[in-house]
């Protein structure tokens, strides 16, 4: 399932954008759903609520809140996903590589060109269905889970569970050494606990004896092993920069 975010303060831009979407959904017998915004402060807070989209269609001139600061925050929440910007000004293109768009398509917007900007976007996104993942047997059978969508695993007993992004925890029954051993392979996996490991992109507050992540779930931290988890924190999002 793609999801699209549109933001745009013009109602009628917002509007074509709706409609040409809806078309382009229809002629490609893609399974699709968006979600229109009318300025940047309902996207983020929607996504402050947990809500992730695959792709993001942002204006760039909005009053108090421009597109470049929205995208800004986006990538807050998700370094990945496709940013597309939609402008009537060209003066904002060099802005648009700072937060990592992949286009910059000036309006009006014509039906040929959405269609063919949303084209390479999702032949970027089949592409990225190869990214890193793991498989799990859980109860439920086989599974396969991304590495982008999984906050933390913690074990109770002899099972471990796998907490998703979307909300989904899945259990196994398997070594935790196992499972750490599998996913701290990825730079983005911290173990905090003998009990828990946490992906740093979901990380939100780090103090001494826990922290708390984006999805507002808490995580103890071994007693002295602070320091060491605010450090490799702040070197994991250097290498992001």
């Amino acid at each position: 399932m793609i999801q699209i975010a549109i933001c745009d303060d013009n109602i009628e831009e917002l509007s074509n954008m709706i409609r040409l979407i809806d078309q382009y959904k229809s002629s490609k017998h893609l399974n699709c759903q968006y979600a229109a915004f009318q300025n940047g402060f309902e996207l983020i807070s929607a996504l402050e609520k947990g809500k992730r989209f695959s792709i993001y269609c942002l204006d760039i001139i909005m009053p108090s809140y421009t597109g470049i600061a929205v995208a800004k925050e986006i990538r807050g929440f998700d370094k990945n996903a496709p940013i597309l910007f939609f402008t009537s000004s060209t003066e904002f293109a060099f802005e648009s590589y700072s937060v990592k768009a992949i286009n910059y398509v000036l309006k009006p917007i014509s039906k040929e060109k959405l269609f063919f900007t949303l084209d390479e976007v999702l032949e970027l996104i089949k592409t990225d269905e190869y990214e890193d993942s793991i498989i799990v047997k859980s109860r439920e059978g086989i599974q396969k889970i991304l590495i982008s969508n999984l906050v933390f695993a913690e074990t109770i007993g002899r099972s471990v569970f796998y907490h998703m992004l979307s909300g989904k925890v899945i259990e196994c029954t398997e070594s935790f050494n196992a499972v750490c051993d599998s996913l701290l392979k990825y730079d983005c996996f911290v173990k905090t606990h003998r009990s828990f490991i946490v992906n740093m992109q979901y990380v939100d507050i780090i103090e001494n004896h826990q922290l708390t992540l984006q999805t507002l779930s808490k995580i103890p931290i071994a007693q002295g092993k602070g320091r060491e988890i605010k450090q490799r924190y702040l070197a994991f999002q250097m290498e992001g920069q």
